[in-house]
C-alpha cells in the first residue's frame, strides 16, 4: 500500500509539485499553438472572404463590360440548305 514509504515527505511534495508545473507548461503550450492557429484560420478566412467579394465585383464589371461591347445582332437571310447525304452519314459517324 505504502510503495512510496521509502521518500521522505519533502520529496513526494516536491515531485508532485513539479509534474503539476510540468503539465502546467504542456498545457499552455498546447494553448498557445491552439491559439496561434486558430488566429491564422480566421485571418485566412477574412481574406478569402475579401478576394471572393473583389471576384464578384470582377465579375459584374465585366459582365456590364462585354453587355456594352455587344455587337447589334445582324438580320441573317435565312435560306435552306438541302442537305446531302454525306453530311447525315458523317453525323452518324463519332469523332475521336
Amino acid at each position: 500500500m505504502n510503495e512510496l514509504a521509502w521518500l521522505p515527505t519533502d520529496a513526494i511534495n516536491t515531485v508532485s509539485l513539479t509534474v503539476s508545473l510540468v503539465v502546467l507548461l504542456l498545457v499552455l503550450l498546447l494553448w498557445f499553438f491552439m491559439n496561434r492557429a486558430s488566429l491564422r484560420a480566421n485571418e485566412q478566412i477574412a481574406l478569402l472572404e475579401e478576394l471572393v467579394d473583389l471576384q464578384k465585383r470582377q465579375n459584374s464589371l465585366l459582365r456590364r463590360l462585354c453587355e456594352a461591347n455587344e455587337p447589334e445582332p445582324m438580320v441573317e437571310k435565312t435560306s435552306e440548305v438541302i442537305p446531302n447525304e454525306d453530311d447525315d452519314l458523317v453525323r452518324m459517324v463519332a469523332e475521336r
